[in-house]
């Protein structure tokens, strides 16, 4: 096992439910199943269930039970065992014959307390996990015999490591931040009590019941990941819903006797990404993985992996019926060393490096395997790297030795020809304008800029801007350019492109699943200019929610780097201002990292010098599609627990 790291901590987990599933039918849910793909692999758990047919499962209602050949089962949820997901194994076991059941849950007991209402005080005197023990009796009886095994534990199943120090949280992949808006339906929620002026008033009292849930879920996590590591943590905070989790996780009861034992100490900062969505809803990064996420098809099931096509390694024409018979490659390569390295190189190096990196990969394990290649220098090209790839077709020894690496250079290939990502430096040019006329220019003229590039469907060409790729420019223009004076010149500009926006929706022949959720319609037939209008005006509120998203910040107000004669007008990441201030020893304390531990000593500068490297936990990978999908169609403050 190699250090304690976010890679450590999940195999440690995979290894108790591998100790579980010899024999066994094993049900995943989609958030567990992430956490496999990228933590040891499906082939370990396929291993370690041992027989000759395949008994992964998904968990749902429709599941498949298991007949009296399959005795045993394991359930690997990364959710709180309530509501719909008892209700889920309650048929599950009800149509199979099960004498043996394993419930593994991601979430704690101590979570399950809180789901259940029961107070923290009552909570410290409880022995033994009694929701995890009724649950076991409820099994027996669901299998009909309160003579057979029930098991219900706790193993936390919660992250996806895509890096040594990089993971991801499938489970929370739409917990967002809250704006200003959210402030006003927290009110209408609460009447009786004391009205909430801003969003810095909001505490975790005025949350929803679900939400506070969700955080508290998060927050036993995260506990048990600075168990694994061994650390005391100190919790900080840079905006409104982080301050919310950096003070759940500061006085969570659980962690009180860990935290006195511990022998390390460790800074955690919790950032709201609603404080800037440039760099999520923009093209500048310079970095090959954030294209490949981009453009290729979504693993089904997933929220961080793609679907490669590898029709290309087969006798197999690449058409697009045949690309259904093949199953799909992928990034995530947790048990080939070789292609891990290449991952990890293609996530951390910009473009035209990662390029360089995939072709010396594929000349290096051609001559391994003796392919007779043709060594090109200069600039790489996707048919070039194909040639390389297509070496290895036929010869099914190299295809297997090399799988892992053949996957990523399809990755890449596949990427370099799409047609998106042609159109990602029209993106890339249009952004770089923006940012030269911000400095320059009012608002309104920066959203009469944008005017003429929205364009109905009868007017559109393969170069023009689709409804999403228009609200993602939007989201650029109002998180980069911060608070803005409102006028009469904006105004104006302002409904003209409102107007245009929703006439575009009308105009669409079919709405996409995306404009279905914002206009509130499941056909462009139902969809009337007056609906459209008002769906336009929500989004615009929500717009300038984001524009002032930094207002409350004293230091991090600003991501936009004015240009001067020598250098042009940039964008700098407010991730990027916060390490740096966090790194930098000659700074006082920054008054933007709130402090939120109940410790005397602000460790926020001591704790991360015992850092060599960060490690870096984010809800996900974010594409610039996802960001209208959390801002605009996401119910922010009641996630559905499924209760």
């Amino acid at each position: 096992m190699s250090a304690p790291g976010v890679l450590s901590f999940t195999q440690q987990g995979w290894e108790q439910v591998l100790a579980k599933v010899k024999r066994a039918l094993v049900y995943l849910d989609a958030a567990c199943a992430e956490s496999l793909h990228w933590g040891c692999g499906a082939s370990r758990l396929l291993e370690a269930v041992g027989g000759p047919a395949c008994h992964l499962r998904e968990f749902e209602p429709a599941a498949v039970g298991g007949g009296a050949e399959q005795p045993k089962a394991v359930f690997v949820l990364s959710c709180l065992l309530k509501g719909r997901t008892v209700e889920t194994l309650r048929e599950i076991i009800g149509r199979s014959r099960f004498q043996y059941c394993v419930v593994v849950t991601a979430v704690s007991h101590a979570a399950h307390l809180t789901a259940n209402h029961v107070p923290a005080a009552a909570a410290a005197e409880l022995e033994g996990q009694p929701v995890f023990e009724q649950l076991e009796e409820k099994l027996c009886e669901w299998m009909g015999n309160m003579n057979y095994t029930a098991e219900v534990l706790h193993v936390p199943l919660w992250l996806a490591p895509v890096a040594p120090h990089l993971a991801l949280t499938p489970a929370f992949a739409s917990l967002f931040p809250l704006l200003p808006r959210d402030v006003h339906l927290l009110n209408r929620a609460r009447p009786d009590k004391r009205r909430l002026g801003s969003l810095s008033e909001v505490d975790a009292a005025a949350l929803p019941p679900e939400l506070l849930l969700q955080i508290r879920c998060l927050v036993s996590g995260l506990s048990s990941l600075c168990e694994h590591l061994g650390v005391r943590e100190e919790c900080f905070a840079v905006g409104s819903l982080s301050r919310i989790i950096a003070a759940d996780l500061a006085s969570y009861a659980p962690a009180k006797n860990r935290r006195k034992t511990a022998a390390g100490r460790a800074s955690v900062v919790f950032v709201d990404r609603t404080l800037d969505l440039t760099g999520a809803a923009g093209h500048h990064g310079d970095n090959l993985v954030e294209k490949i996420i981009s453009v290729l098809p979504q693993l089904p099931g997933h929220t961080n992996d793609v679907m490669v096509n590898m029709v290309e390694l087969t006798a197999l024409q690449n058409e697009e019926k045949n690309q259904s018979m093949i199953a799909p490659g992928c990034l995530a390569q947790s048990n080939d060393t070789a292609a891990k390295a290449l991952w990890e190189a293609l996530l951390s190096t910009k473009h035209k490096e990662a390029v360089m990196e995939v072709r010396r990969h594929l000349v290096e394990a051609a001559s391994r395997e003796n392919l007779p290649i043709k060594m090109s220098m200069g600039r790489v090209t996707p048919g070039q790297l194909m040639s390389y790839i297509q070496l290895f077709k036929n010869n099914l020894k190299a295809i297997v030795n090399h799988c892992g690496l053949l996957q990523l250079g399809l990755a890449t290939v596949q990427t370099l020809k799409h047609p998106q990502t042609a159109k990602w430096d029209n993106f890339l040019a249009f952004e770089r304008l923006l940012l030269q006329s911000i400095g320059e220019s009012t608002m309104s003229v920066v959203l009469n800029q944008l005017l003429p590039m929205i364009k109905p469907l009868n007017q559109r060409t393969k170069d023009d801007y689709s409804p999403e790729e228009l609200l993602i420019l939007l989201i650029y223009v109002y998180s980069v350019s911060g608070e803005f004076t409102v006028d009469k010149d904006l105004g104006e500009a302002d409904e003209k492109v409102k107007e245009a926006l929703a006439r575009v929706f009308c105009e669409e022949s079919e709405l996409s699943p995306l404009l279905q959720k914002i206009t509130g319609c499941d056909s462009s037939i139902k969809l009337t200019f007056h609906k459209s209008k008002i769906a336009v005006d929500e989004l615009f509120a929500s717009l300038r929610d984001i524009a002032g998203a930094r207002n409350l910040m004293k230091q991090f107000k600003s991501v936009y780097v004015p240009g001067n004669h020598t250098h042009q007008a940039s964008y700098k990441p407010l991730l990027k201002q916060v390490v740096e201030e966090i790194f930098n020893p000659e700074r006082p304390d920054p008054v933007d990292i709130e402090h939120m531990s109940s410790g005397l000593t602000d460790l926020l500068k001591t704790g991360f010098s015992m850092f060599m490297k960060v490690i870096v936990l984010s809800t996900r990978l974010l594409k610039p599609l996802n960001i209208p999908e959390l801002l605009f169609a996401t119910d922010r403050l009641h996630p559905d627990l499924g209760f």
